[in-house]
């Protein structure tokens, strides 16, 4: 190999070992440059639009499965759905753990993505089969109604079992797939800096492209050709997005697990309680930290903030604990107080973005509703009803690469930060836009009625005269908003957790809309006590669904407001920089690895020995290491 070297044995025991252990010296242009970057990210990306293809396709459809075939009420099969979404959107929490505690990122997307492999596959084998799920109530005669009736118990149970598999696996995925791929980047490389940022905006595209696929392509299959190739279509795709990702396993960088987050935050508030009573020191030294020589290369030395300093008493080194790293229910390092730190800040921020996806829900169901009322044929082709979210699909498609290609260019000059604008204030113009969004969609409800009116049509079954496309607006705004918000979060999460937590913390950025699904049914029950029924009548023509609208972007603002002083009030992590021989390795490493160039490009071998020999006199000057044979370049 061109790149490999080969270190003499005189010099090899000379060579600092962290060059060694970080394998600078020996097959560092093989192992480290040619690994990661954007080439391994193509297969991230890869099976991010195939797994979004199969999954988004049925959380804005599955809702007529359950109606149609399953023979369950308009109100179960809404509650399953949501309970089916809420639940695909917390189980991330479950997978960055799994990931940042027992498998590296990479196998757990594979162990995940099988999991949801087989849960499409239980749900086709059950749309195929006849026997394994009820008669549907439409394909009875009026005088066989009596025998429609909801599947049995195993039946049922049959439905449960594909679909929470579904959840299971899309949950491992969405927590590791976002950490895997920014792993393919190195932050404290201003290249890949700016590159990193890139990533989670074509993450977001490639999630776009499978979704709109999904949406179109696979809904009109499970409409028009059967569910059972719908599901099929959907194992298909999640089996070539396993391929997909393990065919650039040999690019990838990976991760490390190193322990259970939750077990050493857990620690942290054990320790503080125990020396509740201890004074915290003012110098920072005082308190117990890895020691230099301790530190691997990947190890992430977080310095000391001043916000809940009752957590540093975990920290506090006790005359009779000395300063044993074993004992991690006695005395907590620094890092591990900051980490904890970290997640609590996080909490505020996470907090005051649940609402937007309370938005979304909104779009997803009432929205839906509306358009059944409306003009929806382009030309001789009619418009299905879950096919309304590629609007905003479509404005996100044309969006992110505007935004990526032009916006954040422009705004990296201005600002001088790689991303062009900081985490926050992405995620702040999002909740902005959700504002905007169900304001405009309260307009549009008060034009759509005003049409229903005008046409005496109040109470009249038939469309109205007005076009599906007017819910564009709303739609268009709020997947700007999406485009914002959702990635805004996953990069700030990523960039904010410890070395020991990203995909825990790409997984907690889910829950924002997990818990928004979870509290739309919640504030549309509240709603309709408190107003007396705007919602409550199935016509949605004398319902107030406008005032409805209105009311979510008020609470919007305000929600905006709670933002801003939770982003204010947030500390970001300091990484410290660990003071060492890095400058000495780095000359060394350039000289070795540069031994096999041609003659003209070879530096000289004296120079490079030289080199190696300062760095071991001054080694023994600082670290006071004696009687290691000391040699020169003239001895070879």
């Amino acid at each position: 190999m061109a790149n490999e070297v080969l270190i003499p044995k005189e010099v090899a025991h000379s060579v600092p070992k962290k060059a060694l252990t970080m394998g600078i010296c020996r097959n560092m242009p093989r192992q480290q440059r040619r690994l990661g970057g954007n080439r391994a990210a193509l297969f991230v990306y890869a099976m991010e639009g195939l797994e979004s293809m199969a999954f988004v396709s049925n959380a804005v459809s599955l809702v007529t499965y359950f109606f149609g075939y399953m023979n369950f009420s308009i109100t179960k099969s809404a509650t399953t759905l949501t309970n089916f979404l809420g639940t695909a959107f917390l189980l991330p929490l479950f997978g960055g753990i799994i990931s940042d505690t027992y498998l590296s990122r990479f196998k757990t997307c594979v162990l995940f993505a099988c999991m949801e492999l087989l849960g499409f596959g239980i749900l086709a084998v059950q749309a195929k089969s006849q026997k394994l799920r009820p008669i549907p109530c439409k394909d009875l005669a009026v005088t066989e109604m009596s025998e429609c009736k909801v599947g049995t118990g195993g039946q049922i149970a049959m439905l449960y079992s594909g679909l929470y598999l579904v959840a299971l696996g899309t949950g491992g995925i969405k927590a590791a797939l976002p950490a895997l791929g920014a792993d393919q980047f190195d932050e404290k490389d201003p290249k890949e800096a700016s590159q990193l940022s890139s990533f989670f905006n074509w993450f977001l595209f490639s999630l776009t492209i499978g979704s709109i696929i999904g949406v179109t392509f696979i809904v009109w299959i499970g409409a028009n050709q059967g569910w059972d190739w719908s599901f099929i279509i959907c194992t298909i795709a999640i089996l070539f997005a396993i391929l997909f990702i393990c065919m650039g396993k040999s690019l990838y960088r990976n991760n490390v697990p190193k322990g259970s987050p939750l077990l050493r935050i857990l620690q942290v508030f054990v320790v503080a309680f125990r020396n509740r009573k201890l004074q915290i020191p003012d110098n920072t030294d005082e308190l117990h930290e890895i020691h230099e020589k301790q530190r691997g290369d990947n190890v992430e030395i977080l310095k000391r903030t001043g916000q809940f300093r009752f957590l540093d008493r975990a920290a506090v080194v006790e005359s009779s604990t000395g300063t044993s790293t074993s004992e991690h229910w006695r005395l907590c390092t620094v890092t591990q107080v900051e980490e904890t730190k970290i997640l609590i800040r996080m909490l505020p921020i996470i907090l005051s973005t649940i609402f937007m996806n309370t938005c979304l829900a909104q779009l997803q169901t009432f929205t839906v509703q509306q358009s059944t009322t409306m003009n929806a044929k382009i030309g001789g082709f009619k418009v299905p009803g879950a096919s309304l979210p590629v609007i905003p699909l479509l404005f996100m498609f044309i969006l992110i690469p505007l935004y990526d290609r032009v916006f954040v260019p422009v705004a990296r000059r201005i600002t001088g930060i790689p991303t062009g604008i900081r985490h926050l204030q992405r995620i702040g113009i999002g909740l902005v836009l959700s504002a905007a969004s169900m304001a405009v969609a309260g307009f549009v409800e008060t034009h759509r009625k005003s049409v229903a009116i005008e046409h005496n049509m109040v109470d009249s079954t038939e469309a109205l005269p007005m076009s599906v496309f007017w819910l564009g607006f709303q739609y268009g705004i709020f997947g700007a908003a999406d485009m914002f918000s959702l990635i805004g979060l996953l990069e700030f999460f990523y960039a904010e957790s410890s070395a020991g937590m990203k995909s825990l913390g790409t997984a907690i950025s889910w829950c924002s809309v997990a818990f928004g699904y979870f509290t739309s049914t919640v504030v549309v029950e509240v709603v309709n006590k408190v107003s007396g029924g705007w919602l409550a009548s199935n016509n949605l023509n004398r319902d107030k669904l406008n005032y409805f609208y209105w009311m979510l972007s008020v609470i919007s603002v305000v929600n905006f407001g709670f933002y801003l002083f939770c982003a204010s009030w947030y500390t970001y992590k300091t990484v410290q920089v660990q003071q060492d021989d890095s400058k000495d390795n780095l000359d060394i490493t350039k000289c070795l690895i540069n031994s096999n160039l041609s003659k003209a490009q070879q530096i000289n071998q004296k120079h490079c020995l030289d080199l190696v020999l300062k760095h071991r006199l001054e080694d023994q000057r600082q670290r006071a290491v004696v009687d290691l044979p000391v040699f020169t370049a003239t001895g070879l």
